[in-house]
């Protein structure tokens, strides 16, 4: 198992022992400031009802998007960051 499974795993675990569900939900990432890549960061959350909020840094090289949305399971919330890992250079946080 690599590190990524191995991650999901735990936080799998984590989420059904301390959150009951539904539940809100706080993704946040950091993407290239690049108006495609947040465009499929936010593609992601279409129609959930998510509030996205964009803060660029300081140079202006990344955006910190925080994604705040009710989830149903845990793993709709582990399905929506194998999603996201499939933008290019972005960080979950």
């Amino acid at each position: 198992m690599d590190k990524r499974e191995q991650f999901y795993k735990k936080l799998k675990k984590k989420l059904k022992r301390d959150t009951t569900f539904p539940a809100k939900y706080l993704f946040k990432f950091i993407v290239p400031a690049e108006e495609g890549k947040i465009k499929q960061v936010e593609d992601i959350f279409d129609f959930t009802g998510a509030v996205i909020t964009k803060t660029s840094s300081k140079t202006g090289k990344y955006v910190s998007l925080s994604i705040l949305v009710v989830m149903k399971k845990a793993a709709d919330i582990i399905s929506k960051y194998k999603q996201a890992e499939k933008v290019e250079g972005i960080i979950s946080l």
